[in-house]
């Protein structure tokens, strides 16, 4: 059998022979990929446990403007009014961004210790944590955190936004790649801050390998550190109170496939991320359409759904779980709908 297909093989023209050759090779790239969606499509199917609903450690991300001068006492009565029967305990507010040498200059948030007035006047209880973000090096010009200087000035930065009563501080640093040690470095030293000032440290973090190895082929092949192995989420999660995974940015074509993605990740993050740290995973509550983000696959719906099954099946009795709306100014009031009617 294997003579004949041979003869017949080299009796075809040398066109022939490379339009079927493609033709192989196609199949052999596009069947793991359908091999994965299918798995992804899995991850999405069956209803959600009725265990898995909010459990009030829910978290929103907040715009400058909160801070800088743009919004005022009328706004903070408004986001009371949304956010009145829902599950959020945290706010991320930006108050950075950080300079490039870690430092953070105090004329970004001329109205923070204002607003942090109303929050807790108006809804008690409630944290409000500074959100301090830049990005990093190697990849982009930015933080170098394997300088210990700079790693001191954002320390020092933490506790300067502390002094304004702000409840805790998150890290937004984009992007940290797999491994390194100068994030690891930088969450000791802050840790040590905040844990001696009484509030929590949280950190938004990249998603993790959902195949073994990819963020070293990204970084490899594209010099871009899309993911984190598993082992080293679990080296940042040990280091703070709070992670927030990112969960958005997939490139899906479309809503199962996403909802999908984010029950394997919202799984792949509960195996290591210790029970006393709480894990939130984010939702998508802006509508792009990019390379890496579609807006009608990548919907607060499908995000919910997918974390819920993941949850009800992985850890249905844990606490320390919520989800992270991102963020303030695009969301859409279908957007805050799909959260309370999945979630609440």
């Amino acid at each position: 059998m294997i003579k004949k297909i041979g003869r017949r093989w080299r009796g075809w023209s040398r066109w022939r022979r490379t339009g079927v050759s493609g033709l192989l090779a196609l199949a052999l790239l596009l069947l793991p990929a359908a091999g994965a969606a299918a798995a992804l499509r899995w991850q999405y199917a069956g209803d959600p446990s009725d265990q898995a609903r909010t459990r009030g450690r829910d978290a929103l991300w907040l715009g400058h403007a909160w801070v800088d001068g743009r919004k005022g006492e009328a706004d903070v009565a408004a986001l009371t009014r949304l956010l009145a029967g829902t599950g959020m305990r945290d706010l991320y507010v930006h108050t950075g961004p950080l300079e490039h040498d870690g430092s953070l200059r105090a004329d970004r948030y001329p109205r923070a210790r204002q607003f942090l007035a109303e929050v807790h006047r108006e809804l008690p209880g409630l944290r409000v944590q500074s959100w301090l973000g830049d990005v990093v090096r190697p990849e982009k010009d930015g933080l170098e955190l394997t300088d210990p200087a700079v790693r001191d000035r954002i320390t020092a930065a933490s506790g300067q936004v502390l002094d304004l009563d702000f409840d805790g501080v998150h890290y937004d640093l984009e992007p940290i790649r797999s491994g390194s040690a100068g994030f690891l470095a930088l969450l000791d030293q802050a840790h040590a801050l905040t844990a001696a000032r009484g509030v929590p440290l949280s950190v938004a973090t990249p998603q993790i390998d959902p195949l073994p190895g990819l963020h070293a082929l990204s970084t490899t092949v594209f010099d871009h550190g899309k993911w984190w192995s598993q082992a080293y989420f679990a080296e940042v999660a040990r280091r703070v109170e709070q992670v927030a995974v990112m969960s958005y940015d997939t490139g899906m074509p479309v809503q199962s496939l996403y909802g999908g993605y984010v029950a394997q990740q919202t799984t792949l993050a509960l195996e290591v991320t210790p029970s006393q740290v709480d894990l939130l995973m984010g939702l998508p509550a802006y509508q792009d359409d990019t390379f890496g983000h579609r807006g009608s696959a990548e919907t607060v719906a499908a995000a919910v759904r997918g974390a819920r099954l993941s949850l009800g099946r992985t850890a249905p009795g844990r606490q320390g779980f919520g989800l992270a709306l991102y963020v303030d100014f695009t969301a859409t009031s279908a957007d805050w709908a799909a959260y309370r009617a999945g979630w609440s």
